[in-house]
């Protein structure tokens, strides 16, 4: 919705914003209606008969420039820090590099779509290191995009320290070519617990379905790092939990569109994809990563919500032109009514 329909009006008594907001109560009337908000416009009514995957080995642009013009609904990118990891966590001048990645996002985006960077802001002494700062105010100075959320991933374990504050968390930088962008929150509440349900049930200025739906899970998220003997673990070195994978998936993109994460890693996208109805691209330069996919699938096992998966085909490099990328296109949301 547009800012000026997020205006607040003044309110006397008790001051809670939410029921003088303006969109707020704009998204009420729609729920009474019947209708749905324009970012809902662009999602199906069905799943798609089978989804495509292509997993494969592949430098980013070579992978990006084969992409069609807004054909992306959700991008996911963990790209590398520039901290000398390996031979591909070297670069010598970072947001040179990242410039070129960054803008053929910025064109494989639909209207609707998202695009959610991982990164640190933690990093000392490493000039020249890919801190998301530095990619956030290259964004900035571009105008490449909008930037909806900072999302925090607050972990209970990681490593000491003695010379500074341990550090218990990255961040996720969530964002957007257009104010049209798709976003379900439904998918992603969390339950209230009875307590504080029976609690909430009582005050009268809430909705009651509300309160069913659950809670907004925020922008700090605290879920665990992955530890040496997880179950979760195929072996790549900076591989990220399933779990925020699977909330971004559902909130951020609609069954049927298509995933695309270009520094896949372990794939793990491409993992969460396939249980959800989306269509994904999950492509890495290190050649291990159709093995990490493999891992994951053969770890796989499909709890009470994913009893009936959809059908579903993996691509390799030389299948990746079957990929419907090619020839569906991402709907774009109405304009907000």
């Amino acid at each position: 919705m547009s800012n000026r329909s997020l205006r607040n009006a003044g309110h006397r008594g008790i001051n809670n914003r939410s029921h003088q907001n303006q969109g707020h109560m704009g998204m009420n009337a729609l729920r009474k209606s019947g209708r749905q908000h324009s970012s809902h416009a662009g999602a199906p009514g069905a799943p798609p008969d089978k989804t495509h995957h292509a997993v494969f080995a592949a430098d980013c642009l070579d992978v990006l420039r084969r992409i069609p013009d807004g054909s992306v609904q959700l991008i996911i990118c963990d790209p590398p820090y520039n901290i000398l990891m390996a031979d591909w966590d070297r670069h010598a001048d970072y947001i040179l590099w990242a410039r070129a990645w960054l803008k053929e996002a910025r064109r494989v985006l639909s209207d609707a779509g998202n695009f959610v960077i991982f990164g640190g802001l933690q990093y000392q002494g490493e000039a020249g290191s890919g801190d998301l700062l530095s990619i956030i105010h290259e964004v900035r100075q571009t105008q490449l995009f909008n930037l909806v959320n900072l999302i925090i991933w607050n972990y209970p374990n990681g490593m000491g320290a003695h010379r500074f504050f341990a550090n218990r968390h990255e961040e996720l930088v969530w964002f957007t070519k257009t104010d049209k962008y798709y976003f379900d929150l439904d998918a992603v509440r969390e339950p209230f617990d009875e307590e504080t349900k029976r609690a909430y049930l009582k005050d009268k200025r809430l909705r009651p379905q509300s309160i069913e739906k659950g809670r907004n899970p925020t922008n700090v998220w605290r879920i665990g790092r992955l530890n040496g003997n997880s179950l979760e673990r195929v072996g790549h070195p900076t591989q990220k939990p399933i779990a925020i994978i699977d909330r971004l998936v559902r909130s951020l993109s609609f069954e049927g569109s298509v995933v695309l994460d270009f520094f896949a890693g372990s794939a793990v996208s491409t993992r969460v994809a396939i249980e959800h109805a989306r269509h994904s691209i999950s492509t890495d330069k290190v050649p291990m990563i159709a093995e990490y996919f493999a891992r994951h699938m053969a770890n796989w096992q499909p709890d009470e919500r994913f009893k009936k998966v959809t059908p579903y085909r993996i691509l390799d490099q030389s299948g990746f032109s079957a990929h419907p990328v090619f020839t569906a296109r991402t709907p774009i949301p109405e304009a907000a009514e």
